[in-house]
């Protein structure tokens, strides 16, 4: 079953609320979809609930009106995506969306005639300059993301010095959201979006889907957060139990239950930002979330 796609959507820009809303429920979908070692409306964490994952969502939504994107810098988006979150929620709920989506919601805003959305993204991300990247690392050492360390080139602690998509690919071997900088969401556009479509013209519900996209990237791409804190070893193994699932000689509780364990510090957390910047994407695109 192939899902239709509103070509008017996929190659039109949002005008008005739409863009706010699209954001919104990316983010709201994705935290409420019951991902295996998320926070989910059934299990919070120590330092961050799915409260605070709602707030932070419906957060999120002004600081990407429209017109306002239109007229601001990636970094500044960043920025601002990040402040606005920090005072609404105490722990770092979407560091990883907000540096996902601002590429991707200028690129909604400002594409030129027919133009499709990845093409438009590649635009936007090559046209980056060092305010943006300065920007961006302030945001992020304000978020204050786990397993951040300290970077050989260009770390976000210190001057920026070249553009953002440049820093960005600095850092692309050991962080998939750096990486989707250097090759045009290519994680999004070539693994997520694809996943979610199968899934969903398959017929499963929405919430369902997003499970599905969340185990069948985890499967596909080692999680990044979990390399960072347990090593890259450890993240090979989840992705190795995330396969096991998808071809069914292993449950979803079952790795539900390994990565809640010794405090969540198997959390596939960059894994659930790439679940939310793929259901921006679809949207964008002209993918209907029924």
């Amino acid at each position: 079953m192939v899902l239709p796609v509103s070509r008017t959507l996929a190659h039109s820009p949002v005008h008005g609320n739409e863009l706010q809303l699209q954001v919104q429920l990316a983010c709201v979908l994705e935290a409420s979809a019951t991902k295996p070692g998320n926070v989910t409306p059934l299990h919070d964490f120590s330092d961050m609930s799915f409260a605070d994952l709602m707030r932070s969502a419906l957060a999120l939504g002004p600081v990407f009106d429209s017109e306002r994107v239109r007229a601001a810098g990636v970094g500044e988006l960043i920025r601002d995506g990040v402040r606005a979150t920090a005072a609404v929620a105490a722990a770092n709920t979407n560091l990883g969306i907000v540096l996902l989506f601002a590429p991707l919601a200028r690129a909604a805003v400002t594409r030129r005639g027919g133009e499709p959305l990845r093409a438009a993204l590649e635009r936007v991300l090559s046209t980056t300059d060092v305010d943006d990247a300065a920007a961006a690392f302030e945001a992020i050492v304000a978020a204050r993301p786990g397993g951040l360390g300290d970077a050989d080139e260009h770390d976000v602690r210190a001057p920026a010095r070249v553009s953002l998509r440049t820093a960005m690919a600095a850092a692309s071997d050991r962080d998939s959201i750096a990486s989707e900088y250097a090759t045009g969401y290519a994680i999004v556009f070539e693994s997520g979006l694809p996943l979610l479509t199968d899934a969903l013209g398959g017929g499963a519900s929405t919430l369902d889907a997003v499970v599905s996209l969340h185990v069948g990237l985890l499967a596909e791409h080692p999680d990044t957060l979990i390399a960072r804190k347990a090593g890259t070893d450890a993240a090979r193994a989840v992705s190795e139990a995330a396969r096991a699932v998808r071809d069914g000689s292993r449950t979803l509780a079952q790795l539900d239950a390994d990565l809640r364990r010794d405090g969540h510090r198997l959390n596939p957390g960059t894994t659930a930002d790439l679940v939310a910047a793929t259901l921006l994407a679809a949207q964008l695109t002209g993918v209907p979330l029924p």
